[in-house]
């Protein structure tokens, strides 16, 4: 099993969090209360208990309040905070926060999706096959919202879908990603650049790899994803047996 203490960990935590406004109008986004914790504390959770040492926030509009509400260290791991002073998208927001990562893998996590993966499973598979990136991908009824993720034979990456081209059932992005350093160094730094739209697709044919797994998905982008966020995670609240009774929020 993967020892993920020499990995970095990134959570892009900068989204505007617009639609969810008539929801949550004072925060951040991943700071959205969720059984009386904020969201980005079930990712933060996960990332504990897999065993990573450090973790990188890679914040935006009112990032402030996420580093007042977190400090330097949760669980034990340390924590991090790159500030964007201007827009830069997903894949820039990453490249921002380059200075800080220390070692030459990088695990992902978009700040307002969850998804129920192994992460140390995930970081085999990473390895074993080689890959420059890996991405987890989700099982959902429906892809219309989300866009698709088709594989070939060998799960590498084959063809993106766009959100609204196809629906019914299959798998999609599901915002957990593990990258090689060197794919966030050629990252142009300074500007807006997006993982979706430009970097990911330059990655397929180059060891980019997907893993469907079998967990639940959701994601809070919407207020009715975002209402359906407390049931979502009250079944997951025995994960906090794993951690010392003072720890337990």
């Amino acid at each position: 099993m993967a020892d993920l203490s020499n990995i970095t960990a990134a959570i892009l935590a900068g989204g505007f969090g617009t639609r969810l406004r008539s929801l949550v109008s004072d925060k951040p986004k991943v700071l959205a209360a969720v059984n009386g914790r904020p969201f980005i504390s079930y990712l933060l959770d996960d990332l504990a208990l897999a065993g990573v040492r450090r973790v990188i926030l890679c914040t935006g509009y009112r990032g402030e309040q996420v580093e007042a509400e977190l400090g330097a260290a949760y669980r034990g791991m340390k924590l991090s905070y790159s500030l964007e002073t201007s827009t830069l998208g997903t894949a820039g927001a990453l490249r921002n926060a380059l200075p800080l990562i220390q070692d030459d893998r990088l695990i992902v996590m978009n700040g307002d999706s969850y998804f129920e993966t192994d992460l140390p499973s995930f970081a085999d598979l990473h390895r074993e096959k080689g890959a420059t990136c890996s991405m987890a991908l989700a099982h959902v009824p429906d892809t219309a919202r989300y866009g698709r993720v088709e594989l070939d034979e060998n799960q590498a990456v084959q063809h993106f879908v766009e959100k609204g081209e196809g629906q019914g059932p299959g798998t999609i992005n599901a915002g957990i990603y593990l990258f090689e350093r060197r794919v966030i160094d050629k990252i142009p730094p300074h500007r807006e650049v997006s993982l979706e739209r430009d970097v990911l697709p330059t990655l397929v044919g180059n060891k980019f790899f997907g893993f469907p797994g079998t967990g639940r998905f959701i994601d809070i982008g919407t207020p009715e994803s975002y209402r359906e966020a407390e049931r979502f995670f009250t079944g997951l609240r025995t994960r906090l047996s794993r951690f010392p009774a003072e720890e337990k929020p």
